[in-house]
């Protein structure tokens, strides 16, 4: 936001400050100034001079020249090399002496033999954008109005005896969108009074809705729409000091009833935009969204393609704005137009800036818009820009306003205590002093004498102030951020830690990369066909999260498995010749049984790792060693021996979907209600292996949330043993389809706390054992605590464990 000094001393007495001294008040208030401009560049002796004539240069045939009357009495010389200079012009005259922008001086010359006693200036000689002239007047020479008086300091006519304060405001302080904004932010921090526009509108003897009705189809994006009519303009340049004020603020004027839009946007912060009254054929206003399909012509004459979701202003029929971005060109304000429909409204800010970003058009309508306007500006800016151009354009202003409220927006109400003020600011400010901060922000409020509570009605172009901690940020910034005194903070202190599942998510995070593995950081968004590879993972009955705006098609739904993602980053990584891959993801997966969201979807953290390529590679005086299925249980083993679950956690062949069917296991882990299946760890089915171009792969998903309730990290200490063990083998033959894992659940159910540990040490299939048997090989270490076992317990109880292998699984003793 651009705000000219000159401008905004018309609100508030600005004397005693310059631009500086009040860019730094307010920037220590709490709205940062980037910086100060003068819009003098270094102009000085230019007045207004009168071409009284132009002749041709006796010498020269693209040089003129003009005698030039600038209110001395005496009539000057200048030769002029302008295309456009011609008698009876007012231009600006830099007279001998003069200094113009870059410390150039005007001195008396002669040109082809002429002598010149000054020079006539354009816009760009004087230091001003002529990119913010109207069109007319950027090339050639500056033309100046007709009225303006001979003689007068070009810095007056011109207005560039002024500086601009540049704003950078944060989203929040909307309100300074505005000069009357600024001004109020001015006369909170310096205790002055703001004088607010007084417009005067003479209305003609017709009335507004004789001509014109309005309606609002779309009430959720438009609150209120307000329209006056303005008959019989004349559309003609805009006087100079409009002029002046809009290229101050970085407009470029076009007309009178244009530029007077623009004004009062600046002044109230209110867009407001202007139709050719006459280009409304039904008379009527309708706002609504738009139609599938439907186009329109805007005002930078590009044809728009709108959406259902875009809001515009149509005539009952046809779109004829875009409303709150831009306006239609089939409805603009052309020097042809005689009659005026003039529009103020309330839009939805996040309907205008949906709009804006997706069409590629950003206004200083849109801008406002989208941070939300002043409710009560409405009308206000409407009756100051009916003035005006009933002023400027000699127009006619017809009686009544035609307008449709939605919703009225009322002021909030917010309560805050004199303690909490002291409490948060640490200051001991007296009731009188936060009263009179509230007083000087126009802040309305009730006091309760009992206990210090203000309830502080906030004006509505203050929508930013929502919460007790909004109040006491603006007594904090009157008060002066450098007047608050240091203080020690107080309260109660919690330290922070992390949750249990946060701890055993780092530790596991730590243990796997210390075991080499790396770790990856895959998109929780993948394909439709991704997640129906892994059934068994995924839930069967359960489906995936659709995207309303997915990036791709391949990126369109949520994951329902971390291991499709992982085999991607195999493939990925191969395809760059990295052949061998030990990676893992500790991530979330999604789930829902709806086809149509209407809750939110289950949430499920997982652990995922992929082997795939050598464990170690070859070397001079090794071979290659691929990855084999006990990699993969070994990685799984530690990560539950970390969690102190091995004596929960057992395995059990498997075959879900795309797994290898005789190299996978489920995962169990036993809970107090029962054995609970939560992952599975085996081989890529061969040919998914083939589909993805990958070695053999190895996986492992398991889900954490069982783990996390039933972990116990807790380190127990044990006293090394002081008593000597006893070791028995066996082996027995049995089927083949009998697995390991219950023998060995078998000799601990049999043998009891004298049975230290057992473990399979070799495991043989052969003819000589017959078709569909194996041998199975168990070493058993039996030991007590308290004392030495003698070998006929020992040999009592092994006998024991035999006997119940031969009875449950039909099991023979190999001899």
């Amino acid at each position: 936001m651009k705000v000219s000094y000159q401008w905004l001393n018309k609100y508030i007495d600005l004397s005693g400050f310059t631009a500086e001294e009040l860019a730094e008040k307010m920037t220590r208030g709490g709205i940062e100034i980037d910086g100060v401009e003068s819009l003098n560049k270094g102009v000085s002796g230019v007045v207004v001079g009168y071409v009284k004539s132009r002749e041709k240069h006796p010498d020269a045939d693209k040089l003129s020249v003009c005698k030039i009357d600038v209110g001395t009495g005496e009539e000057l010389q200048i030769v002029c090399g302008a295309k456009n200079v011609d008698a009876g012009q007012k231009v600006p005259v830099a007279m001998i002496g003069a200094k113009l922008p870059g410390d150039f001086a005007i001195k008396r010359a002669k040109l082809r033999g002429v002598e010149s006693q000054g020079m006539i200036c354009s816009a760009k000689e004087l230091g001003i954008n002529d990119k913010l002239l109207p069109k007319e007047q950027q090339e050639g020479i500056l033309v100046l109005p007709e009225a303006t008086p001979v003689g007068t300091p070009i810095g007056d006519v011109l207005g560039i005896n002024d500086e601009v304060l540049e704003l950078d405001l944060t989203p929040n302080r909307s309100d300074c969108l505005s000069m009357l904004g600024v001004a109020y932010e001015i006369g909170a921090l310096t205790g002055r009074e703001v004088r607010l526009p007084e417009p005067a509108v003479n209305h003609a003897a017709e009335r507004a809705d004789s001509h014109i009705s309005v309606s609002i189809s779309a009430k959720e994006q438009c609150s209120h729409y307000s329209a006056r009519y303005i008959k019989g303009v004349k559309i003609g340049p805009s006087p100079q000091w409009l002029q002046n004020r809009l290229i101050a603020a970085g407009i470029r004027p076009i007309s009178n009833v244009v530029d007077v839009t623009n004004f009062v946007m600046l002044e109230y912060g209110q867009p407001l935009h202007a139709f050719d009254a006459d280009s409304i054929t039904t008379g009527r206003i309708d706002v609504r969204l738009a139609n599938p399909g439907e186009k329109l012509v805007t005002l930078d004459d590009q044809e728009r393609a709108l959406e259902p979701h875009m809001l515009v202003i149509t005539d009952g029929e046809k779109a004829v704005a875009l409303a709150g971005v831009m306006g239609g060109a089939n409805s603009e304000v052309s020097e042809k137009t005689v009659n005026i429909l003039l529009e103020s409204a309330k839009f939805d800010g996040g309907t205008v800036r949906k709009t804006s970003r997706q069409l590629g058009l950003r206004s200083e309508s849109s801008i406002r818009f989208e941070k939300e306007v002043d409710p009560a500006r409405v009308i206000p800016a409407l009756n100051r820009a009916a003035a005006l151009i009933a002023e400027l354009a000699d127009g006619l202003v017809e009686e009544g306003i035609v307008e449709v409220v939605a919703s009225e927006a009322a002021p909030a109400v917010v309560d805050v205590t004199l303690a909490k003020i002291n409490g948060y600011l640490g200051t001991e400010l007296s009731r009188l002093e936060v009263q009179t901060i509230f007083d000087r922000l126009h802040f309305s409020y009730r006091l309760s004498d009992a206990n210090d509570l203000f309830s502080v009605t906030v004006p509505t172009r203050r929508g930013d102030i929502t919460r007790d901690v909004d109040l006491i940020e603006e007594v904090a910034r009157l008060f002066g951020y450098d007047n608050i005194p240091t203080t020690p903070i107080h309260g109660d202190v919690t330290p922070g830690a992390l949750t249990k599942p946060q701890a055993i998510r780092r530790d596991l995070r730590r243990r796997l990369t210390d075991a080499g593995l790396h770790e990856v950081i895959s998109y929780s968004f993948t394909g439709p066909s991704r997640t129906e590879l892994f059934p068994d993972l995924s839930g069967k009955d359960l489906k995936p999260v659709k995207l309303a705006m997915p990036m791709s098609e391949d990126r369109s739904v949520l994951r329902t498995t971390l291991i499709a993602q992982l085999i991607e980053t195999a493939v990925y990584n191969r395809n760059r010749k990295n052949e061998s891959s030990a990676i893992f993801e500790i991530g979330s997966v999604f789930h829902t049984d709806e086809e149509q969201l209407t809750r939110l979807p289950q949430e499920k953290h997982r652990l995922a790792v992929l082997f795939t390529g050598n464990r170690v590679d070859a070397q001079w005086n090794r071979k290659s060693a691929p990855v084999d299925f006990y990699d993969a249980k070994g990685v799984l083993e530690t990560v539950i021996d970390v969690l102190g679950l091995t004596a929960r956690v057992r395995y059990e062949s498997a075959q879900p979907l795309n797994f290898h069917p005789g190299r996978t296991a489920a995962v169990i882990v036993d809970t107090a209600h029962g054995p609970e299946t939560i992952g599975y760890v085996g081989q890529l089915h061969p040919t998914l292996q083939h589909e993805s171009d990958i070695a053999d792969t190895y996986v492992v998903e398991v889900e954490l949330g069982k783990l996390y309730e039933l972990a116990d990290s807790d380190i127990e200490y044990k006293a090394l043993p002081r008593y000597p063990a006893m070791q028995r083998d066996i082996a027995v033959v049995l089927d083949q389809s009998v697995p390991a894992a219950k023998l060995t659940a078998t000799a601990w159910a049999v043998a009891g706390e004298l049975l230290e540990s057992v473990r399979v040490f070799d495991v043989f299939t052969g003819e000589k054992l017959g078709a569909g048997k194996k041998s199975v090989a168990l070493s058993l270490v039996y030991r007590h605590e308290g004392r030495t076992l003698n070998d006929e317990e020992v040999t009592e109880l092994h006998g024991k464990v035999v006997a119940e292998l031969e009875q449950s699984f039909a099991a023979e003793l190999r001899k």
